[in-house]
């Protein structure tokens, strides 16, 4: 891959742009990133996962440096805060739940979670048995979402496969949304998705250029933003976090590095790119 003062260079022609806008208008840039599989390895509980070391230290060194730092999340903010140790990042602000919660300065604002989802917690056991759901299944409550996994059964794939149309089904008997990732399926609040939180927050901060980085099906509503946002003047570009395990999101993006690891270095170089050119 090509690379400019060990920034990789994008791809795509909009992917481009925005890079060169990044850096050249950084003081009014926003970038945002995903957390699972992101800024933190995926691993079988979401409960083990944390931000890799690196990838902090680099927002830590572009939050001075850029307009604003995100990071746009399904988890709720406050698990992102904690996985990832975001409070060392001064400024930074936590979309949680595809934007329904505000996380920044220490304080979190969150909407009530809808009432269909009460009532979806309290008929998913018997829509899994129906389904017969295999062994390794497992319910991931998030409050504001319930998360579906199969990566601890025999067979992963094979096991969504086998729930995908219940609760598809029982999302919209509930008023919900049923939103695809890595071996699992979201029933989450409708109106919720990470390119309206993205626009909203470019938006808000008046933002000169947007970078957004992400790994899965969930993020492909902010890589549209993303393409979005270019065809209306604000240039900018979508990172693919790359795995073998949703590789069609790299024929998304403007540019993809290898995984939470390449994410880590391309923050570390947009940061000392910025740092160098300010000198």
């Amino acid at each position: 891959m090509a690379r400019t003062e060990s920034v990789p260079v994008p791809a795509t022609a909009g992917g481009k742009a925005g890079l060169s806008a990044l850096l050249t208008y950084h003081a009014g840039a926003l970038i945002a990133v995903d957390f699972d599989g992101t800024l933190a390895p995926i691993v079988p509980d979401p409960a083990e996962a944390r931000a890799l070391p690196a990838a902090i230290d680099a927002l830590r060194a572009l939050a001075p440096l850029v307009g604003t730092v995100a990071v746009l999340t399904g988890r709720p903010a406050l698990k992102a805060v904690e996985y990832g140790s975001l409070q060392r990042v001064p400024g930074i602000i936590v979309l949680g739940q595809y934007g329904r919660q505000r996380w920044q300065d220490g304080s979190l604002t969150s909407p009530p979670p809808p009432e269909g989802l009460a009532l979806a917690r309290d008929r998913l056991p018997a829509v899994l048995a129906r389904a017969g759901a295999p062994a390794g299944i497992w319910v991931e409550d998030k409050a504001d979402a319930l998360a579906v996994h199969t990566r601890r059964a025999a067979d992963p794939p094979r096991a969504l496969d086998a729930i995908r149309a219940p609760l598809q089904q029982l999302a919209a008997e509930t008023g919900l949304h049923a939103e695809p990732g890595r071996l699992v399926l979201e029933l989450r609040p409708l109106g919720a998705d990470k390119g309206t939180a993205l626009e909203k927050l470019a938006t808000g901060r008046a933002a000169s250029a947007v970078m957004f980085c992400g790994d899965d099906l969930g993020d492909l509503p902010a890589f549209a933003a993303v393409r979005r946002m270019r065809a209306a003047g604000r240039p900018g570009l979508a990172v693919c976090s790359w795995s073998a395990e949703v590789g069609e999101l790299a024929g998304e993006a403007d540019l993809v590095v290898d995984g939470p690891e390449g994410v880590a270095s391309l923050l570390a170089a947009l940061a000392a790119r910025i740092a160098r050119a300010g000198r």
